[in-house]
């Protein structure tokens, strides 16, 4: 075996015999600490918002430049627009929903 491939397979065993220890379940958390969970789940969402801002955008340039290059098919490219940008943004919705859940 090459140095690589030993090198991930120790990796892996270790994240692998530490994992039982790093998911156990600690201790009831102190007063006055910062709940991360919180603030893990801002930033997932932000991060889902970043993301389907820019496949919004990304979209949007497609459907305009399939617009222009073939304006006799801009009845099925906006069709599939809006289908594709409803989706898009469905991610977000879902993701907030998961936020608000937790």
């Amino acid at each position: 075996m090459t140095r690589k491939m030993v090198w991930f397979l120790m990796a892996a065993i270790a994240a692998l015999l530490l994992a039982p220890v790093t998911f156990a379940q600690g201790g009831a958390a102190a007063s006055g600490t910062t709940d991360w969970i919180d603030v893990a789940a801002a930033i997932a969402l932000g991060i889902t918002a970043a993301g389907c801002g820019l496949g919004q955008g990304r979209a949007t340039a497609a459907a305009c430049e399939g617009t222009a290059r073939n304006p006799g098919a801009s009845g099925p490219i906006r069709i599939a627009f809006i289908i594709g940008v409803a989706l898009i943004e469905s991610l977000t919705l879902y993701a907030l929903v998961i936020v608000l859940i937790k």
